[in-house]
C-alpha cells in the first residue's frame, strides 16, 4: 500500500501532527483501506528493546500487551512503544507522532482531537478503544509527572 507520508514527519506542533494525521486518513476511501494503513504505520515503528518489556512500563487497560517508556525531561519527552498487535501498534505511531518530541506542557494541554476526526472512535472494537484510552492517560501521567 502506498503510505502518503513518512511515520516520522517533523511537524513543529502537535496540533500539526494532528492535522498532517487526518489529512492522510481522508486520502483512503473507506476503513478496510485506513486499518492496512494503520497496520502499515505500525511496522514502521522502530525496533523495541526486549529489555524494556517489564511491568514497569506496561499499560493496563489494552487486552493486547502494550509497553511504553518515558525519556526526557519536561523540555523534551520522547516515547518508545510497542504492542503485540499490529492494528495497535499502528495506534501507537499515530499516538507517538502527536505527542513525542514535545515539551511535558504541550502533552498535557494537546487533546487527541485526531481521533474523532479521523472517525476512529466509531470504528474501534470498545477493548481497542479502552486500550487506546489507556495509553493517553499513562502518557500524560508520564508528562505531568515529568512537569
Amino acid at each position: 500500500m502506498n503510505i502518503p507520508r513518512e511515520i516520522a514527519p517533523q511537524e513543529t506542533t502537535s496540533a500539526q501532527a494532528q492535522a498532517a494525521i487526518v489529512e492522510e486518513f481522508a486520502f483512503f476511501s473507506d476503513w478496510s483501506e485506513r486499518y492496512q494503513y494503520l497496520i502499515d504505520l505500525g511496522r514502521q515503528l522502530p525496533p523495541f528493546p526486549d529489555n524494556l518489556k517489564i511491568e514497569q512500563y506496561r499499560v493496563h487497560g489494552c487486552q493486547s500487551m502494550v509497553w511504553l517508556v518515558p525519556s526526557g525531561d519536561a523540555a523534551h519527552m520522547t516515547f518508545q512503544a510497542t504492542s503485540d498487535s499490529a492494528i495497535v501498534a499502528g495506534l501507537i505511531a499515530l499516538v507517538l507522532r502527536v505527542y513525542s518530541g514535545r515539551s511535558a506542557a504541550e502533552i498535557v494541554a494537546t487533546e487527541p482531537a485526531y481521533i474523532q476526526q479521523i472517525g476512529l472512535a466509531k470504528h474501534l472494537s470498545p477493548t481497542r478503544s479502552n486500550g487506546l484510552a489507556a495509553m493517553l492517560v499513562q502518557l500524560k501521567a508520564y508528562a505531568a509527572k515529568a512537569a
